[in-house]
């Protein structure tokens, strides 16, 4: 099994191992002292990190996690990475998300559309280690590498792919597939597995910058 970056731990909750981060709780998940639960059913990248993918992180990583909704994964993020640029569409959730990084001085929300990384380029710094990306909107592949600027040229992207929201009535492997096939213009990919029982239809992606 892929190894943990440091600040992610496997410990036991409820009777059953899962994934945990030290940190502020946000949204009532089970504790362990000062560890919280990471619950992969509430997280495309828990899930991603709970199945054992070829993902590369030691932890301190700076962060670019566009689709960050009310914060409850980029607050996991947050707890072992570096510095963390949260972009959110919808100005909803956005509140929310200014609480969880309340608690947290490296995590930084935007009220931005990842469709247009131009709108944030002056405040997202360049040379990240990490995309992460979780958006439910058609062209997610066209946002993965659009938002590659600010990646490092080693850089590493997390992806997944949500295929309802790109084609309702295509087979979600015909999907994925095309998905893939767009992000080699930007990505060599690693690994790509489906997300089930977690995530119906949704296909994590590791991929690395080209």
């Amino acid at each position: 099994m892929t190894d943990l970056p440091d600040g992610i731990q496997r410990r036991e909750f409820d009777g059953r191992t899962r994934l945990a981060t030290r940190g502020e709780p946000v949204y009532g998940e089970p504790t362990d002292g000062e560890w919280r639960c990471w619950d992969a059913g509430r997280s495309k990248l828990g899930a991603m990190l709970e199945s054992g993918m070829e993902v590369d992180l030691t932890g301190g990583e700076g962060v670019l996690y566009l689709g960050a909704a009310s914060g409850t994964t980029v607050s996991h993020v947050a707890d072992f990475a570096g510095p963390t640029y949260a972009v959110e569409f919808a100005p909803r959730p956005m509140g929310d998300l200014l609480d969880v990084a309340e608690a947290r001085n490296n995590l930084f929300p935007l009220l931005k559309d990842a469709r247009k990384p131009g709108t944030y380029s002056h405040v997202v710094e360049s040379d990240l280690d990490l995309l992460v990306q979780d958006v439910a909107t058609r062209g997610q592949a066209s946002v993965a590498v659009d938002n590659a600027r600010f990646l490092a040229d080693d850089g590493q992207l997390l992806l997944a792919i949500k295929a309802r929201s790109e084609d309702v009535t295509a087979d979600p492997e015909s999907v994925f597939d095309s998905v893939c096939e767009e992000l080699t213009e930007a990505y060599e990919i690693i690994d790509r597995q489906r997300l089930e029982p977690s995530h119906d239809d949704h296909l994590g992606v590791v991929a690395r910058k080209r």
